[in-house]
């Protein structure tokens, strides 16, 4: 089976991923502004981080703490991709506010985890800069002017 990733121009002039299996070319992606938003690939690369840190929490936490830090993490890079295609500027805010309370909700759940000694062997500095960065970069967003 010969199937790889490659990057192919679209009938657009859009440089855009693809996903070559045997002779047909199936695209995978769209090329919307949202790709275009500085905090795109930071929300993306925490939201892997989390999923990462909740491979560490106990089993029994699957459908509880485990289900919400990963919806949360995935609501927070969601809204902002579904935020920056919104026309009106109150939607777009209202959506990225919708993607900062999501990091509040994770930040809040990592408190009850650390408590309960979950994430004593899983080092938190990564993820805690991530959070960081893109509360700080949502925040800058919400109090922008021109948001898109």
């Amino acid at each position: 089976m010969n199937c790889e990733w490659a990057y192919s121009e679209s009938k657009f002039g859009e440089l855009v991923l693809v996903y070559n299996f045997r002779t047909k070319n199936y695209f995978m992606f769209l090329s919307l502004n949202h790709q275009k938003l500085n905090i795109y690939p930071v929300s993306r690369t925490f939201v892997l981080e989390c999923y990462r840190l909740t491979k560490v929490l106990p089993p029994d936490e699957k459908f509880g703490m485990i289900s919400q830090i990963r919806r949360a993490a995935l609501s927070v890079h969601l809204n902002i991709a579904e935020g920056s295609s919104r026309k009106s500027e109150v939607e777009r805010k209202r959506y990225y506010e919708i993607s900062r309370g999501s990091i509040i909700e994770i930040d809040a759940a990592l408190d009850i985890a650390s408590d309960l000694e979950y994430l004593a062997n899983y080092n938190t500095n990564k993820l805690g800069e991530m959070m960081v960065n893109c509360f700080k970069m949502l925040s800058g967003l919400i109090d922008s002017k021109a948001t898109h």
